[in-house]
């Protein structure tokens, strides 16, 4: 593994960072990873940045991490999980895991594992996480309190993304090489069954919170699927009306990025090329399209706050979800919009974290 060192020195401790928020019953934080846009440091830096949801999403702190690569450059950011009951936060770069103390900002553990990692995802409990390869053939079951593996799960052609679903008791496993969005039993471990298969190799995905049903990119389409979890089956292929694909910068997919509000009343899709965000009501099946918010850069994921009054493209923008207007921009200390694919609200009372949210859109009616 690539030498490890302390990088508080990539930029100065944040001057210009929000005064402190007042005092309410709660704090609610947003966590943005970074550079959460490959390695993109000029779009925030290296480490999390911390912004004040309730303070006009204004600065709080920066947390250093660790980790460089070969060449001396922080590693890309693939994914973001946390947990309120352990009071940890997870952040994947593309060789380890860095597990944070929420209460203290300091490092845990800090793990390689074979394979590489991406975007993992965090049972219910805080106490076990799915961690795929980078883009290779196998999972990782790992225990979140320790960083030990406990078991291998394969083949899974290029390993991707992974969801847990809000009960705990099946997590959902996608591979950019397989049009198969496979389900593990997390009593046992084990890969039970599979939905699809979709029109192509799986992209971002997510899940409604009775997980009944998954909403899906794949590649080469600028919109999404609609599977069935219940039955495997695949119910609907959604297209964007009133834009063409074109040649989006980065992930090599029209849309890459979907998220549903916690209330699943819509289903918000990414459009790189036309630097959109497409809404679609979901309550209705096939879901409709319903609006377009054009945003600054390449949106390459959505995701939303628990309450679902706002919206986070990947853009570093903020969205209102009910007036559909853009709120507020996330910059760091230097001035620098916060771009990142890879963010998580966390909630505290007291300085103890009591409520975490999720790097993906997911629904939450259950």
């Amino acid at each position: 593994m690539a030498a490890l060192v302390v990088l508080a020195g990539w930029f100065s401790s944040p001057a210009q960072a929000a005064d402190p928020a007042p005092k309410t019953a709660e704090r609610h934080l947003l966590y943005v990873a970074v550079p959460g846009i490959r390695n993109y440091l000029e779009r925030g830096g290296h480490g999390v940045l911390v912004f004040d949801i309730d303070r006009g999403h204004s600065l709080v702190k920066r947390i250093p991490a660790r980790g460089l690569a070969a060449d001396g450059k922080p590693l890309n950011v693939k994914g973001v999980v946390a947990s309120a009951a352990t009071g940890r936060l997870y952040v994947s770069t593309l060789q380890f895991v860095t597990c944070f103390d929420l209460r203290t900002d300091q490092i845990v553990w800090e793990k390689a594992y074979v394979g590489g990692c991406d975007r993992m995802s965090l049972s219910p409990d805080g106490k076990v996480m799915y961690l795929p390869s980078l883009e290779k053939q196998h999972w990782h079951v790992v225990d979140a309190l320790t960083g030990d593996v406990l078991k291998r799960l394969e083949p899974i052609p290029r390993a991707h993304n992974t969801v847990y679903g809000l009960d705990g008791r099946h997590v959902y496993l996608a591979g950019i090489g397989s049009p198969l969005l496979h389900v593990a039993d997390t009593a046992t471990h084990t890969l039970v069954r599979s939905v699809g298969p979709f029109g192509s190799g799986i992209r971002p995905f997510t899940v409604n919170g009775r997980q009944t049903l998954a909403f899906v990119n794949v590649n080469g389409l600028l919109g999404f699927e609609v599977g069935d979890i219940t039955t495997g089956k695949l119910l609907h292929r959604v297209e964007v009306a009133g834009f063409k694909p074109g040649v989006p910068k980065r992930h090599g997919c029209p849309s890459h990025g979907i998220g549903l509000t916690p209330d699943e009343k819509e289903v918000w899709v990414c459009d790189a090329a036309n630097q959109r965000m497409h809404l679609f009501d979901a309550t209705v099946m096939p879901p409709k399209q319903v609006a377009s918010i054009e945003v600054r850069d390449d949106p390459g994921w959505i995701t939303f706050s628990l309450d679902g009054k706002y919206a986070y493209p990947s853009t570093g923008q903020v969205i209102d979800v009910a007036t559909r207007k853009i709120v507020a921009t996330m910059r760091d200390e230097t001035g620098a919009i916060a771009e990142s694919e890879k963010i998580v609200e966390i909630h505290f009372a007291g300085g103890n974290p009591v409520r975490a949210g999720d790097q993906f859109g997911i629904g939450r009616v259950r």
